[in-house]
């Protein structure tokens, strides 16, 4: 089993997770969170942010897409 990696989700819309988990930074440089109706697609920042212990990669929102009907 591969080990995941934990991000950190910022400047999202109100009920985005706080923090994601990813295979890699360089297989995954956006992430797309399905809430409700509608994609939140967030991209790396090639920044990091203090969570507790641990420096976080920084994902930054992007902006949304609804899903067709």
């Amino acid at each position: 089993m591969s080990q995941r990696i934990r991000v950190m989700l910022t400047e999202g819309p109100e009920g985005t997770p706080e923090s994601w988990d990813v295979k890699s930074l360089e297989s995954e440089p956006r992430v797309r969170i399905l809430l409700g109706n509608r994609y939140e697609h967030f991209e790396f920042a090639h920044c990091y942010m203090k969570s507790g212990r641990e420096s976080l990669p920084v994902y930054r929102w992007s902006y949304r897409t609804y899903i067709a009907e």
